[in-house]
């Protein structure tokens, strides 16, 4: 069967797709769920344990408290009140820790350790998962069980103030509420005095159950400038007080003979050493949980804080409310708040704790007999026992005993389930990912072995189905893959994706698979003998390193030292690249003297000799950049040796990774306050080398923009006082920076604008070489706006970052690329590799703590959800983006110039072929997702692969989709 290039491209395009979603839909590891009812009731509680004939007492303890006051105080770590400054900075807060009537805890939170995971954890009992962290932009109603909706069904009156992802989680659950925007990040006073002004008439009424306040300040605080900022403490001073007014009027406000009153200080995370968080460092990860009531014992010294999981909160609070534990807790109750309950309660609350997390493990786990399901069975039957003899009225020691053990006992069991049931969302679907992986490894395979039929003339590929169906192997094929899936999905402990599908379904995806993989024995059968042969597909050494390289990579992401230490795999790459672009230099003008037409004469899918003199007679480089012909040389030899002290140099401005991430580096000897002068001199040299090497091949319009956009971006630095005018003798900022900012954008969009509108022009000039030099004006203006925009939105000390960026495109791309004759295969790696190495040299990680949220809000006075997310998205990957559009810039520009003969129309068609560049090293290196480094490092790398795979076959696609319509 003979297709098109653009036919057999869709349908490959198609199954690429499918395997794509198979192997996403197995990565993401489904959280566990119970089999009941969507919610817990009362009527729902298991019997209290008898023993005998006796019929069974179903007696639900009384609640503890009788108002909770939840004071959640974003990005609050531990040490900020266990530390040796807490007495300085939270005093009243210490002393209750200290001496007062609480009980003081170290809340473990699991990453993802940002706000709307964490909300979800603590009020359901649940572990989120990776996917909640791209839900937190937009937070979703809960929908499962959870302690507020238990609250609110029971008839409790809540109130609540703060993060407004409270309210979006829980619509219709609040009684009176007040939400603030949590994302605006460049506020931190407004953010938590809006939360203040509801408490004195608040606290001095009596028609709420359960107070909720949600502070968000310091975590603002922490974004900005990071823990060790000089707002800190003041912060935490104004906590303390509203910690202390809060406390004062609960203890003021409790009668003789009612319950108590119970209130929680908490956090959802902690916060980095950067001042981020959603990774899984230890600042991240360790909060604080301080239960303060009359009903605890009163303290008589520091004792050091227990370790629990930020879970254990949810079924604890439900408990002590005598509300039903929600059906998905993974958390145990915290034992010191049930201890001056009755032994026979804190019997009952162990046991209905026991009840729901037995319930939930056998429905998730079918190996739930070895992880404490057995033992709590055990646990129970001693229960009825002792419970036998206490309704017998036994009062003697032997029964308290008894009953000790038995806490311990129950205690062991609940430890040992959670963790088993906690263990199950680092389960990953290893069967849908690897069934998914092999479609896209076929698919690539198949466009490998299509691409000489598809790139000659024709520009048409055979495909034989006839003969692959036909064929013995393609019944054995059909036979192994079903038996392989009826033995996985028979035996299977964990549950598979592909193994819920229909087998109808199931079984018709191997009968293709089977067809596929017979299908590409043929090809490989008649191509052995074809006239399309493979004579230009030999490897020089720079193809082979190139290939080495990024195989190799991928496959050091199998172990978590190259996951965490990632960017050293790059930095390694990028100085033995250097190194084989320096030998390469070398062998052009010391030792070969290359004949024009030895090599490329008889290569149908390269320009002609002639044609590429002309086009270097009519664009030289030495013209270019204004030195003669006799210094290209020189500076040729020295570009890889000046791109190698760059990259040295931008390795010491920003540590990055986990192990030396702590360590001092230039980024914080020039913010600090001393060294502001040295700062801003910096950031000015290196606004004006960005200047010169931009605005080379733009109009005299999107100069002057440019020059007055680079101004502004400084102003808007001193502004926020990052940097220093010479005028400006005072410390004090001149204002917040949005007008400068504003003042930017203004910029930025009018040189977009006059970039597409030369683009768009090209299309109808009548000159082909006036059309060619608009199109390459318009489209090097685009790529002028987009560095503007990221010099905007770098911060001062990462400015060199972007200037040495520029300076390495401009010299590999005059004196390496064109002089060296690569080819656009190759250039499109070593765009891959610098711009993946430049994502480190930021200072980013693959630690989402280490992406910069402040820069959502350049220029904005509140918060607005599409420009803060895009902002956010495009700083974080700004290097990848930047070689990608310069990558799309100069292969558009090398192909008018080889190709002279095509026409008007071709534009679109010469963009094409650098379309596979963007995807290549944009979208499917945004879609890594840049893995939190605590998680499982075999899926790792499988998804290291499949990136590897899809990136190489959506390039394969476009080629293919170009040569048709070309």
């Amino acid at each position: 069967m003979r297709l098109s290039s653009s036919v057999f491209a869709s349908f490959c395009l198609l199954i690429e797709l499918l395997g794509i979603a198979l192997f996403l839909r197995g990565f993401f590891p489904v959280p566990v769920k119970s089999s009941l009812s969507s919610k817990s009731k009362l009527s729902d509680l298991p019997a209290e344990p008898l023993a005998g004939n006796s019929p069974n007492s179903t007696k639900v303890p009384p609640p503890l408290f009788k108002r909770v006051v939840i004071i959640l105080i974003d990005a609050l770590r531990e040490d900020f009140i266990f530390g040796p400054n807490g007495k300085r900075f939270m005093p009243y807060t210490r002393h209750i820790v200290e001496r007062g009537s609480s009980h003081s805890f170290i809340a473990k939170a699991r990453p993802p350790t940002v706000t709307m995971p964490r909300i979800k954890a603590l009020t359901t009992g649940s572990i989120p998962g990776f996917i909640d962290v791209v839900m937190n932009l937009n937070s979703p109603a809960v929908l499962e069980d959870n302690v507020i909706w238990q609250a609110k069904n029971s008839g409790k009156r809540i109130i609540f103030y703060g993060d407004d992802t409270w309210v979006r989680l829980f619509p219709k659950h609040f009684m009176e509420y007040d939400g603030t925007t949590s994302f605006f990040v460049s506020d931190y006073t407004e953010v938590d005095n809006n939360v203040t002004r509801h408490l004195d008439s608040t606290l001095k009424r009596d028609d709420w159950d359960v107070l909720i306040l949600h502070y968000l300040g310091l975590d603002h605080i922490g974004h900005i400038s990071g823990p060790h900022s000089s707002l800190i403490g003041p912060k935490l001073l104004e906590m303390d007080d509203v910690i202390k007014k809060i406390h004062a009027s609960l203890i003021s406000r409790e009668a003789e003979g009612t319950l108590p009153n119970l209130m929680v200080l908490c956090s959802d995370h902690g916060m980095s050493e950067t001042g981020s968080h959603g990774g899984s460092s230890e600042p991240e990860i360790s909060t604080p949980l301080i239960l303060i009531s009359p009903l605890f014992q009163r303290k008589v010294g520091l004792e050091q804080p227990a370790m629990v999981e930020q879970v254990d909160l949810a079924p604890t609070l439900a408990l002590a409310l005598a509300l039903p534990i929600s059906q998905n807790s993974v958390g145990r109750l915290i034992p010191a708040v049930f201890e001056e309950a009755s032994l026979r309660e804190q019997l009952r609350f162990l046991h209905m704790n026991g009840h729901q997390l037995s319930s939930l493990l056998r429905d998730s786990n079918p190996n739930f007999h070895k992880d404490g399901y057995e033992q709590f069975r055990m646990a129970e039957k001693t229960h009825g026992n002792w419970m036998k003899l206490y309704m017998d009225g036994n009062t003697s020691e032997v029964l308290g005993n008894m009953g000790k053990k038995l806490l311990k006992q129950y205690l062991e069991a609940l430890q040992a389930m959670s963790a088993a049931l906690s263990k199950q969302l680092g389960k990953y679907d290893m069967y849908s990912m690897i069934v998914g992986m092999s479609l896209i490894l076929q698919v690539l395979v198949l466009l490998v072995l299509a691409m000489p039929e598809a790139l000659s003339r024709a520009a048409c590929v055979d495909v034989p189905v006839a003969s692959a169906f036909l064929s013995l192997p393609f019944y054995l094929l059909c036979l192994l893959g079903s038996s392989i899936h009826v033995l996985v999905c028979t035996s299977a402990e964990a549950s598979c994706y592909f193994c819920s599908l229909p087998w109808l379904l199931a079984f018709t995806a191997i009968l293709f698979s089977s067809a596929l993989l017979c299908s590409l024995n043929v090809s490989v059968g008649l191509r052995r003998s074809s006239k399309y042969s493979f004579h230009y597909w030999t490897l020089s050494e720079l193809d082979i390193l190139l290939l080495t390289g990024t195989v190799g990579h991928t496959l050091s992401l199998g172990a978590s030292s190259f996951v965490e230490e990632e960017h050293q795999t790059w930095y390694f790459l990028l100085n033995t690249l250097c190194l084989a672009v320096f030998q390469d230099v070398c062998r052009k003008y010391f030792r070969e003297r290359r004949r024009p037409g030895d090599d490329e004469e008889d290569d149908p899918l390269l320009p002609s000799i002639a044609e590429e003199d002309a086009s270097q007679a009519t664009f030289s480089p030495a013209a270019e950049l204004g030195v003669s012909v006799g210094s290209e040389k020189w500076l040729a030899l020295s570009t890889p040796i000046l791109t190698l002290a760059c990259c040295r140099l931008l390795r010491s401005l920003n540590q990055t990774g986990v192990q030396w991430a702590h360590l001092p580096d230039l980024s914080h000897w020039l913010n600090s306050g001393d060294h502001k002068v040295v700062l801003s001199l910096l950031a000015a040299l290196s606004l004006l080398l960005i200047f010169l090497l931009v605005q080379r091949r733009c109009s005299l319009v999107s100069k002057i923009a440019l020059a007055l956009g680079l101004l502004g971006v400084y102003s808007y630095r001193a502004a926020v006082g990052n940097v220093l005018f010479p005028w400006q003798h005072s410390g004090r900022s001149i204002s917040k920076g949005t007008g400068e900012a504003r003042f930017v954008y203004i910029f930025i969009l009018g040189i977009l604008f006059t970039g597409v509108k030369d683009l768009l022009r090209s299309q109808v000039m009548s000159s082909a070489v006036e059309g060619r030099r608009l199109k390459s004006r318009g489209l090097w203006e685009v790529y002028s706006g987009v560095v503007l925009l990221v010099a905007l939105l770098f911060r001062a000390h990462n400015l060199p970052t972007l200037a040495c960026c520029l300076l390495i495109q401009t010299l590999m791309a005059q004196f390496i690329w064109k002089k060296l004759h690569y080819d656009a295969a190759q250039t499109t790696i070593m765009h891959y590799w610098f711009g993946q190495a430049f994502f480190y040299f930021q200072g980013n990680s693959n630690n989402i703590a280490t992406v910069d949220i402040s820069v959502g809000f350049v220029g904005l006075e509140s918060y607005v959800e599409a420009p803060a997310v895009f902002l956010t998205a495009f700083s974080t990957y700004a290097g990848p983006l930047l070689w990608a559009c310069h990558l799309v810039c100069y292969l558009s520009s090398e192909r008018d110039r080889a190709a002279l003969s095509l026409g008007h129309g071709s534009y679109c068609f010469a963009l094409l072929r650098s379309v596979p560049a963007v995807f290549y090293v944009v979208l499917v290196t945004a879609l890594r997702y840049h893995l939190f480094i605590w998680s499982v490092f075999s899926p790792k790398l499988l998804y290291e692969a499949m990136h590897t795979l899809v990136t190489a076959a959506v390039c394969l696609f476009f080629t293919f989709m170009d040569q048709d319509r070309t």
